[in-house]
């Protein structure tokens, strides 16, 4: 596998909001991947997952899954516990039927616990996630991402601890996150390779070949994320990235979730090509 780039969603260019209709004109603009947004509840059907897995195995557009925003497998209230739990598996059962293989999601929020016991729980429930579709045979690899606020749990060493500690469990490496996370420290060709060399430390160079990815411009505060921004107004340094990703040869899908989608997806494939 190479690195395939794509968008976050139906390309704003698409003459038709479906997800057919994105899938194709994705493949259209050159790019080699597309990521379908559950993030506002998971509303496709299975009949419709079936024509979506058509259209993208004949195009040879990979798919990814984006899990709804509401999920915190940390939340104190059993109800909303058991809805982000069932949000998970929606997403991963529709998403298989698509022939999508990797489902990503935010794993919550640390709330008023410690992170330690944050953790310990958001551990326990995915486990449990990852039986379930086990016995199902949903055959997904569940990403936790590496999130962009400073109150949610997903540092780059809790997702890769999740992935070393359970089965089916990968990283979503959100670059853009992490530089908002750490309030742009996380920015420089060194502190993107030391990104790198701690998913390998932790998971084995194997984790480097099959990355899911990703990447937008974004502004940030004293907690952390605020908002996404188009690349060139951000001062997060893509570039670097980009020459990292290259250098230390990352196979695996990155998603651009930039607010103009395609048109930073296709600078992001050309300056890649370019390096």
């Amino acid at each position: 596998m190479a690195l395939l780039f794509g968008t976050a969603g139906v390309p704003i260019s698409s003459p038709s909001r479906d997800t057919a209709s994105g899938i194709a004109r994705v493949h259209e603009l050159g790019l080699g991947c597309m990521e379908i947004e559950f993030v506002r509840g998971v509303r496709m059907g299975m009949e419709k997952a079936k024509e979506v897995r058509a259209v993208a195995e004949k195009l040879g557009v990979a798919l990814t899954v984006h899990a709804p925003y509401y999920i915190n497998l940390n939340s104190p209230e059993e109800a909303k516990l058991k809805a982000s739990v069932q949000r998970i598996l929606d997403s991963a059962k529709v998403g298989y039927a698509c022939g999508a293989r990797d489902i990503a999601f935010h794993p919550g929020y640390y709330m008023k616990s410690s992170k330690e016991n944050a953790y310990a729980r958001v551990k326990e429930h995915l486990e449990g996630i990852v039986r379930t579709l086990e016995d199902e045979g949903i055959d997904v690899v569940l990403r936790p991402e590496t999130t962009g606020k400073r109150s949610q749990l997903g540092s780059l060493e809790e997702v890769l601890n999740l992935s070393a500690e359970l089965s089916r469990v990968m990283p979503c490496v959100d670059f853009a996150h992490l530089y908002a996370r750490s309030r742009g420290a996380v920015n420089s060709y060194e502190a993107f390779a030391e990104m790198l060399a701690k998913i390998e430390n932790a998971l084995g160079s194997e984790a480097l070949r099959d990355m899911h990815i990703h990447v937008s411009g974004i502004t940030y505060g004293k907690g952390g994320e605020l908002s996404h921004l188009v690349l060139k107004e951000s001062k997060f340094n893509y570039e670097a990235l980009l020459r990292v990703l290259k250098d230390y040869r990352v196979e695996g899908k990155l998603i651009c979730e930039s607010p103009n989608l395609e048109e930073d997806a296709l600078l992001l494939k050309q300056r890649y090509g370019e390096i």
